[in-house]
């Protein structure tokens, strides 16, 4: 048996030489290539940015493995049918040779209040294969300046003992739209806590608005897409106050009044009409206050609700306002009012008990089976005063 060496390329064997030529396997086109998952500042779609020049990342998806982004191209336009058609680009970043998908800067114009941005992104691989172009996705900026605040802020005109907890102030207005409306955003935050409602629908489903946060620093708002909610002719807001961390209490020492005293409210509607035209309805002098079931709201200490003391249609035009009272104009810094930097809290799931007794005391215990934070959903039925009180652990 003759030993065989190879040296350099060649197969040396008895006597007799070949010469081999080594080449790299051919790569196929990477198949199914796309640049998916469009995120702005972390978010899908976000309605409300108040960064200068957002950060923008995708993912890279293809049906083989070992696929790498070597080049991207961004475009960027004020409307989603030329940013498909590839005309009145705001924005055309080129073909970027670079491996980064994730906070690439947006490179366009100076952004302006309220504007929406449609946005798009292709890709190629190592070996210069090009996806198509995405899906568009879109951001849209907020407020950017405190002159861009129209409201006022309010406070409702109510008599209130602030060393205890007090009844939830209610706040209301009637507002009469001409013609029909192409886009609705309300901005809106609070000293304290909010709950919105248009023509008797609840706005959003975000929950212990605006958030706990360094009030006396920086004060979050919550923007919101009402178009569907609004409506040729009359109209009406209402929104529900709440004492939350601003003012309710904190700790284990029966502190409270942290931040504030006063609860307070600044909001506004921004309107877009299908004929181009902008109006802007805000709190101001105009609103109306009173107060309504919930009676004492409060994060640690729980809540009093009176259903006799409900006050129905009141977030529908037309209710009769007899008996509510005006509200105060204060003022307030507006440039601390910035773009909520998390992502809010939602309700998220529901759970059934898992089992429901009785103790020898008489009380009803509903064992949900898990430690949760939430709220307790149930009927009764009694005659009116009767009294449900439902203790957590």
């Amino acid at each position: 048996m003759k030993r065989q060496r190879m040296t350099r390329g060649l197969i040396r064997t008895a006597g007799a030489a070949l010469s081999l030529s080594l080449c790299p396997s051919p790569v196929p086109a990477a198949e199914n290539l796309a640049a998916a998952q469009l995120r702005c500042e972390y978010k899908t779609n976000p309605v409300v940015l108040d960064v200068a020049k957002p950060r923008l990342s995708w993912k890279i998806q293809a049906a083989q493995r070992n696929v790498r982004q070597a080049a991207y191209q961004i475009r960027a336009s004020a409307s989603r049918q030329e940013l498909e058609a590839g005309r009145s680009l705001l924005w055309d970043s080129g073909q970027v040779r670079s491996d980064a998908s994730v906070h690439v800067v947006y490179g366009g114009p100076a952004l302006l209040t309220g504007q929406r941005i449609y946005w798009q992104v292709r890709v190629w691989d190592q070996n210069g294969n090009a996806s198509p172009w995405s899906d568009a996705a879109f951001w849209e900026m907020g407020l950017l300046q405190a002159s861009d605040w129209k409201a006022r802020w309010i406070q409702p005109d109510l008599t209130e003992d602030t060393s205890r907890s007090e009844p939830a102030p209610l706040l209301r207005r009637e507002f009469t739209l001409r013609r029909s409306i192409k886009q609705a955003r309300v901005y809106v935050t609070s000293l304290g806590l909010y709950e919105v409602e248009i023509n008797g629908r609840r706005v959003g489903d975000q929950l212990f608005t605006p958030g706990w946060t360094a009030y006396d620093s920086r004060l979050q708002y919550q923007t919101y897409d009402v178009t569907d909610l609004l409506h040729q002719g009359a109209n009406a807001i209402g929104v529900t106050l709440g004492d939350g961390w601003y003012r309710g209490f904190l700790g284990f020492a029966d502190q409270r009044n942290v931040y504030g005293e006063r609860l307070a409210l600044v909001l506004q509607i921004g309107l877009t009409y299908d004929d181009g035209t902008t109006e802007t309805i805000a709190t101001d002098a105009a609103w109306k206050s009173s107060t309504g079931p919930i009676r004492r709201s409060d994060i640690y200490n729980g809540e009093t609700y009176d259903a006799r003391l409900e006050k129905p249609g009141w977030s529908r035009p037309g209710y009769d306002e007899t008996g509510w009272g005006g509200v105060r104009l204060i003022e307030a810094p507006k440039s601390r009012l910035v773009v909520p930097a998390g992502p809010p809290v939602r309700r998220i799931q529901e759970l059934a008990p898992a089992r429901v007794f009785k103790t020898p005391a008489g009380d009803t215990v509903v064992d949900m089976g898990q430690n949760m934070v939430g709220w307790v959903r149930l009927k009764v039925t009694g005659p009116a005063g009767s009294k449900v009180s439902l203790r957590h652990a």
